[in-house]
């Protein structure tokens, strides 16, 4: 048994691929898993503030019902760097062109926390994305602002499985002070409002019961402003998905099989 305190870290999935797509923004990296289903969309999740290691095993959970990636930004993980720093709506341009390079068939576009902003983007710019996930979506207008937005993120951090941090330490590392500086205020600058107004494709999203990020009013609201949204809350904190790889995995799968 886990001693409190102690580092916590589910398990990856096993039978992961490594590919990359190389485009005008940078080389993007996708891990992926599962097998492809019939009547089923693929799943297709994009990583978070600068990391993507502590999603791998939610996906891993998504992989037990369809063929899921985790796609890293250009300048992230494991992927090249981009020709210039880049905003938010050219991120979703970038995820843009991985999903025409791919031609993966109807999917599903997910993403957490920063990510969420990203997936809202690139799915105004592809038929082919049939619904939309927005986990822990940010940036709720009460940490919209640097220091608002550390001190919600700092209060979150109480709530997350000790070790977490230490998993994005090389991620965090691998980008740089200035690049996650950057990333940061293209982030705070963007409203997600904008582009979940305009979806033409049903919207789920997820909230952390304990999210000290992101609100219930804000996650309501959301759901609200899309065309078929969706609201549901499950155990955690802002992210949920490491200490519950599974948390997400149901009402997602729910969600999917209605686009078929």
């Amino acid at each position: 048994m886990r001693n409190q305190g102690e580092p916590y870290s589910p398990p990856f999935p096993q039978g992961v691929t490594t590919s990359y797509v190389d485009g005008a923004l940078g080389r993007m990296r996708s891990r992926s898993v599962g097998e492809r289903r019939p009547g089923v969309p693929e799943l297709v999740l994009v990583q978070g503030m600068g990391v993507a290691n502590y999603l791998m095993p939610g996906l891993g959970a998504f992989g037990g019902w369809t063929r899921a990636h985790l796609l890293e930004l250009p300048g992230f993980g494991g992927s090249g760097d981009p020709p210039f720093e880049l905003t938010v709506p050219q991120f979703g341009d970038a995820v843009a062109h991985w999903l025409a390079a791919r031609r993966l068939g109807p999917v599903v576009l997910a993403g957490h926390s920063s990510g969420t902003q990203v997936a809202a983007d690139a799915a105004l710019r592809r038929d082919d994305v049939a619904g939309v996930v927005l986990a822990s979506p940010t940036v709720d207008p009460v940490a919209r602002g640097p220091v608002r937005l550390l001190v919600r993120w700092r209060l979150d951090g109480r709530r997350e499985p000790p070790g977490l941090t230490e998993t994005h330490r090389p991620e965090w590392r691998r980008a740089g002070i200035r690049r996650m500086l950057h990333l940061v205020r293209v982030h705070l600058d963007h409203a997600i409002e904008t582009p979940i107004a305009k979806l033409p494709t049903p919207l789920l999203v997820i909230r952390g019961r304990a999210d000290r990020i992101s609100t219930p009013r804000w996650g309501r609201r959301l759901a609200a402003l899309a065309h078929g949204g969706e609201y549901t809350e499950v155990p955690g904190a802002h992210t949920f998905p490491w200490r519950d790889p599974h948390a997400w995995s149901d009402p997602v799968r729910r969600f999917a099989t209605t686009l078929g």
